[in-house]
């Protein structure tokens, strides 16, 4: 869920085959997990390197494992395989995505009810299991700029959807694949746009945004640059995505050989509010902090770490 240059979008084959040539890479360059060490990975973006690290200092703190570190493993794809082929032991990850990219399954009933689906489907066709929902809910956030949102007094993206044939959009490639991403949300708001959306970076969506490069990006309800940037987020008013509550997706073999694993992930868990998660994302995006010493501190606050 972590980037240098503006992507263009690659034709069918290419995105298979490059997928491919990645994920054998990955997975042949990296050993299996021993008795004494859990492999943590993230997806290529901030949050997820950040609940990742936050995961890491609580199992070094809780308990007498070593931690490997393998973050930026390109999206939720590339993760998924990895745990499946047990190259690393526990990765964050959000209830929707799960839901509706992984287990390609639509989205009925409350935020409760999706945590309980996907954790009975992971371990019952996975062998994989979930930790608690560690408290905020990483929503996709449709944003415009700030002035923009002033200047037409706009809220919604129903009254956006009236504007939108006058601008230009950037997405990040797993947004415009997904399904709940790209095409979902045209269809329901019946945006369409001044020229094709932009696949870009992760990374680079918030400054394209800022600089006028585009005029609407698909970021997180959590990033950190909404408020640096003065961004301002369009309000799903027709609820078409998803809850994304994050949790820790961890191998079921893992925890049976280490059930220590349990508490030191369980104390995690409803203890990152959506601001708390944003201010922890812009220490990393907006003041460019180590995320070691990020994460320290936000745990020892919540008295998780000595």
């Amino acid at each position: 869920m972590k980037p240098h240059r503006p992507a263009q979008f690659p034709a069918p084959w290419r995105k298979t085959t490059l997928g491919l040539i990645l994920l054998a890479l990955f997975l042949s360059s990296c050993a299996p997990s021993s008795s004494d060490r859990i492999v943590i990975g993230s997806k290529n973006f901030t949050e997820s390197l950040m609940l990742a690290e936050l995961m890491a200092e609580l199992i070094e703190s809780r308990t007498h494992l070593k931690v490997e570190r393998r973050f930026y493993l390109a999206g939720s794809y590339i993760c998924q395989q990895a745990i499946l082929a047990g190259r690393i032991d526990i990765y964050p990850e959000y209830t929707g995505t799960a839901l509706t990219a992984i287990l390609k399954q639509k989205v009925v009933g409350d935020r409760e009810q999706v945590y309980q689906q996907v954790k009975s489907e992971y371990e019952t066709r996975f062998g994989l299991t979930l930790g608690p929902p560690l408290g905020f809910n990483n929503t996709f956030a449709m944003e415009i700029r700030g002035e923009d949102a002033r200047r037409l007094k706009l809220k919604s993206l129903s009254q956006a959807a009236a504007f939108a044939p006058q601008w230009r959009a950037g997405f990040g490639y797993e947004f415009m694949e997904r399904p709940d991403g790209y095409r979902g949300l045209a269809a329901s708001y019946g945006l369409r746009f001044a020229t094709p959306p932009r696949i870009m970076d992760l990374g680079l969506l918030a400054p394209a945004l800022k600089d006028h490069q585009i005029d609407m990006a698909a970021g997180n309800a959590t990033d950190g640059l909404i408020l640096a940037f003065d961004l301002s987020v369009l309000e799903d008013d027709r609820h078409y995505f998803p809850p994304y509550e994050a949790v820790a997706v961890i191998r079921q073999p893992t925890l049976q050989q280490h059930p220590e694993l349990s508490q030191a992930i369980d104390a995690l868990g409803g203890k990152i509010s959506d601001q708390e998660m944003q201010k922890l994302n812009y220490a990393l995006d907006g003041e460019h902090r180590d995320p070691k010493d990020v994460a320290h501190e936000f745990l020892e606050s919540k008295g998780l770490v000595p």
